[in-house]
């Protein structure tokens, strides 16, 4: 058996074991599986975040109220206005920097309460993420069991395909074997095809001149495209 012959014929049962693992990897069971999981593992980084944004926020509303507290303050030196009035001094002066405290009043309570009502949508988040977190964590077990049990199901499918492809991989060269497995791991599969009108029998990429004539003989290329292993006829 030829090299090319050898890896085609690998190719051929390594169908079946692709096959497998994508019905696995679309079955419901994994799917809710793998949704629960992501979950639980993005949660922890939500929830500090959000603890992070609430304590920053109270900071925040505490030092708005000691602003809130030491202007209204400032109101008490009109407090002896009329006596200040008949001594002479000018209203008007006294009637715009009075207007003026009241205005920064009016916009420090207008920012505490939009910071009061920031606080508690934060802390609703917060809580409600909590919730969420502790029923993903009693469904996870349950989750992972059927998914387990789904995988289970074809373990004997599974590990009758890997034994046959055991005993083709020793008629496949070691380095094209290695090749073969990188792509395989990178989702690319099939990983090789035969050239087909000058094209790459999947993307349809015509490769170079230059690369095909190296096809002579039995070799393969490498589409540009694809990354897929191309022979000639």
């Amino acid at each position: 058996m030829s090299q090319l012959q050898a890896i085609l014929k690998y190719q051929e049962v390594d169908q079946k074991l692709y096959k497998l693992e994508r019905e696995l990897a679309g079955s419901e069971e994994r799917k809710e599986y793998v949704k629960i999981k992501k979950f639980l593992e993005g949660a922890p980084e939500k929830l500090d975040s959000l603890e992070v944004k609430a304590t920053a926020l109270k900071t925040e509303a505490v030092e708005l109220t000691k602003k809130y507290l030491e202007t209204e303050e400032n109101l008490k030196e009109f407090d002896h206005l009329e006596e200040l009035i008949k001594g002479g001094a000018d209203i008007s002066f006294y009637q715009k920097k009075a207007q003026s405290i009241v205005d920064q009043l009016k916009k420090i309570k207008a920012d505490l309460n939009a910071l009061t009502e920031n606080i508690k949508a934060t802390d609703a988040e917060y809580q409600k993420l909590k919730k969420q977190v502790i029923s993903a964590q009693k469904q996870y077990g349950e989750v992972s069991e059927k998914y387990k049990a789904v995988k289970t199901a074809r373990d004997a499918e599974r590990k009758e395909i890997e034994a046959e492809l055991s005993g083709l991989a020793s008629d496949v060269p070691a380095a094209m074997m290695e090749v073969y497995q990188t792509k395989r791991k990178e989702r690319i599969f099939p990983v090789v095809g035969e050239l087909t009108g000058n094209r790459c029998p999947y993307c349809s990429m015509e490769p170079p001149l230059a690369a095909r004539n190296k096809l002579t003989g039995g070799g393969t290329i490498e589409c540009d495209n694809c990354h897929r292993l191309i022979f000639g006829s």
